[in-house]
C-alpha cells in the first residue's frame, strides 16, 4: 500500500468504531467532534507533510524489511544519521502545527520493542522479536498510526505491582489461555490515543519476581472490544464549542490526552511482546523513555519556535520591537530552545547499535535533554508572557468584538501600532495564550515536566554508575533538578555507599550544605586557587568566607551556615 494522504488518514479514523467518553457522554465520532478534531489535524499534517516533495527527505524513508517507501514515524532507527533526521522532522511538525502531533509516541515504543524482544528472544528462545516485526511491517506497509500506552495509575506508589491493594492499578494479564492472554487494568496520560489506529501497550517500571502477570507487553487495534477511552479535561477546551476562530488561539490543531481502560481484553498470541519476563521489563521501561526523552528534542523545539516568532510579532504590534529589553528576551529565547535542540541531536549523534541491530540513543544525554525540557519550555513561556504583556489574558472575547455596541470601542482602545488591526493583535495574544496557558499548553509546558517520564530522570544515570560495582564513582551535580526529599534521599544513599561499602564518591555540587554535611573531605575553588582539606578544616580554614564578599551575605563558620543579613 502506498503511504496514505492526510484525508485518507482522517476516513480510515472515521471507519474505525472507537469507544470514547468526554463530559459524561459517549462521543460518536472524534473526526466530527469539535473539540477533538484538532488533534485529528495535528496527526493528519504528518501524513500531509510526508506527501510534500519538499519533506520528503524527512518525512519518508526505505524500509530495510520490506524495501516500500514508508513514514519515518513507523521505521526502526538505523544509523545515527537516522536518530538525528527523526528529531529534525519532530522540530518539522512541531512548528507546522504548533501542538503535539502524537505520532512519536508510537514511534518510540516500536524502537524500544524491537531491540528488547530479540534479548528476550535470545534468552528465552520465544517468539516475541518475530511477532514485532510482523506488526511493525503490517503498521508500516499501511501507514498507521500506533499509540505507545507505558503509564500506569499506580496506586500506592510505594507498593510494587503485586503488593497494590487493587490489583488493577497496574495493567496485568488475568487470563493465560492456549490461544491468547486476557488483560485488565488502565493506562493514563494517552496522548493521541483517540487519533491512532493501534496501541503498543508496555509496564510502566522495572520488575521483580513477583510481578511477573504484570510484565506484558502487546499490541492490538484501539477499538478492540474492552477498550474505552475518557478523554482528559484541558485548559479553555470549551472554546472550540463556542465557534470562535480568535478565542481558540490555534482553530486548526491541537493536542488531546485521555485515560483508556483495558476491560478483560483478548490479545491473540501474535500480538504478544513479552509475557511475564519480568527482567526485561526495566530494559524496556529505560529505552523507550530514552527515545522518548530525545523526542522532547525535536518536538518542543517545533512549538517553541512557533511561540518566539509569536511573541516576537506581539512585540511589533506592541510597538516594543526595537527595545534592548525586548530584543534581550528573545535572544535568551532563542538561546534555551536551540539548546534544547541541541540535546536531542547530541544524543542521536552519539547513538549505538544495539543486539538487534537497531540504533538507539546516548541514554545518558536523552536524560539531560528531559532534564533541560523540564525548565526551559516554562522559561520560554514566562518570557513570551512577559512580552505578550497583561493584555493576553484580559482580552475580551470575539463575541464583544463583533457586537455593535461593544466592537468599536474594543477596536479603538486596544490597538497597538496604527498599521496593525485590532483584531490582528488580539489573534496574535491569543495563540501566545493557547500555547503558555491553553490547550496546547498541555502538550508544551505542562508535559514538559511529566512527558517521557519523572523529572528525576538522572537518578536512572546514577543508579547504573553505582551498579557497575567500582571502588570508585564519579558523579557530576548529582543533586541537581531533584525536589527537596529526593535530594535528601540520594544523599543518604552515597553516605551509606561511602561507609557500609567502602566505595569512595567524588562529586561535584554548588550546594555549600549538602557539601559540608556529607562530605569527609572538600576541594574548594576559589579562582586561581585551589584549596583541598578535610571538611572541619576548611570550614575553620577561612577559605569558604572569602567565597561571599558581599556583606550582605556571609558563612558562620560556627554553625556552618550562610546567613543573610
Amino acid at each position: 500500500m502506498a503511504l496514505m494522504t492526510g484525508e485518507q488518514y482522517i476516513e480510515s479514523i472515521r471507519k474505525m468504531n472507537m469507544e470514547i467518553y468526554m463530559f459524561g457522554e459517549k462521543v460518536e465520532n472524534p473526526v466530527d467532534n469539535p473539540i477533538l478534531r484538532p488533534s485529528l489535524n495535528s496527526v493528519r499534517m504528518t501524513y500531509d507533510l510526508a506527501q510534500d516533495p519538499e519533506y520528503q527527505d524527512l518525512m519518508v524513508v526505505t524500509s530495510p524489511f520490506t524495501g516500500e517507501k514508508i513514514n519515518r514515524f513507523t521505521h526502526i532507527h538505523q544509523s545515527t544519521e537516522d536518530l538525528k533526521n527523526k528529531v529534525k522532522m519532530q522540530r518539522l511538525c512541531g512548528q507546522k502545527t504548533a501542538a503535539c502531533f502524537q505520532r512519536c509516541v508510537g514511534m518510540d515504543a516500536f524502537n524500544a520493542e524491537f531491540s528488547t524482544t530479540y534479548e528476550i528472544d535470545k534468552k528465552y528462545g520465544t517468539s516475541y522479536h518475530e511477532n514485532f516485526k510482523k506488526f511493525m511491517n503490517y503498521c508500516a506497509t499501511n501507514d498507521l498510526t500506533v499509540d505507545g500506552a507505558m503509564t500506569d495509575p499506580k496506586g500506592d506508589r510505594s507498593k510494587a505491582p503485586h503488593a497494590q491493594e487493587d490489583p488493577d492499578m497496574y495493567l496485568r494479564v488475568v487470563e493465560r489461555r492456549p490461544d491468547g492472554i486476557v488483560v485488565r487494568g488502565a493506562k493514563a496520560h494517552q496522548t493521541g490515543i483517540c487519533n491512532s489506529h493501534e496501541v503498543i501497550v508496555m509496564p510502566t517500571i522495572a520488575m521483580g519476581p513477583d510481578d511477573k502477570d504484570y510484565a506484558v507487553s502487546f499490541a492490538v487495534p484501539v477499538d478492540t472490544e474492552g477498550i474505552f477511552m475518557i478523554i482528559g479535561r484541558q485548559s479553555c477546551d470549551t472554546r472550540k464549542l463556542e465557534g470562535s476562530q480568535m478565542d481558540v488561539g490555534n482553530c486548526e490543531f491541537g493536542g488531546v490526552e485521555a485515560l483508556v481502560i483495558f476491560e478483560d481484553v483478548f490479545v491473540p498470541n501474535d500480538r504478544i511482546f513479552m509475557n511475564g519476563e519480568t527482567e526485561f521489563a526495566g530494559m524496556l521501561v529505560e529505552r523507550f523513555a530514552g527515545y522518548h526523552r530525545q523526542s522532547y528534542g525535536g518536538c518542543k523545539v517545533g512549538v517553541g519556535d512557533v511561540l518566539i516568532g509569536a511573541a516576537a510579532v506581539a512585540a511589533e504590534y506592541n510597538g516594543v520591537a526595537k527595545a534592548s529589553a525586548v530584543k534581550d528576551k528573545l535572544i535568551e529565547m532563542t538561546h534555551l530552545n536551540e539548546t534544547l535542540f541541541c540535546c536531542g541531536l547530541a544524543c542521536s549523534t552519539e547513538g549505538t547499535a544495539t543486539e538487534s541491530g537497531a540504533y538507539i540513543i546516548n541514554l545518558l544525554l536523552a536524560n539531560v535533554c528531559k532534564q533541560n525540557v523540564t525548565r526551559f519550555p516554562y522559561e520560554i513561556v514566562r518570557l513570551a508572557e512577559d512580552i505578550a504583556g497583561g493584555l493576553m489574558v484580559t482580552a475580551p472575547s470575539e463575541k464583544d468584538f463583533r457586537d455593535e455596541k461593544l466592537g468599536k470601542y474594543i477596536d479603538k482602545y486596544f490597538r497597538g501600532v496604527a498599521d496593525v488591526t485590532t483584531e490582528n493583535r488580539l489573534k496574535i495574544l491569543r495563540l501566545i495564550e493557547n500555547l503558555s496557558l491553553g490547550t496546547a499548553a498541555v502538550g508544551y509546558r505542562t508535559e514538559s515536566m511529566h512527558g517521557a517520564g519523572s523529572p528525576q530522570a538522572q537518578r536512572i544515570m546514577i543508579a547504573r554508575a553505582l551498579a557497575q560495582d567500582t571502588p570508585v564513582v564519579l558523579l557530576d551535580e548529582p543533586t541537581a533538578f531533584l525536589d527537596l526529599p529526593n535530594r535528601y534521599e540520594l544523599c543518604l544513599l552515597l553516605k551509606k555507599l561511602a561507609q557500609e561499602e567502602g566505595k569512595c564518591i567524588l562529586f561535584s555540587t554548588h550546594d555549600l550544605d549538602i557539601a559540608l554535611s556529607l562530605c569527609d573531605f572538600i576541594m574548594l575553588i576559589d579562582n586561581p586557587q585551589l584549596y583541598s582539606l578535610p571538611t572541619p578544616e576548611m570550614v575553620t580554614s577561612g577559605h569558604i568566607e572569602r567565597l561571599f564578599r558581599n556583606k550582605s551575605v556571609t558563612f558562620d563558620a560556627r554553625e556552618m551556615r550562610v546567613r543573610i543579613k
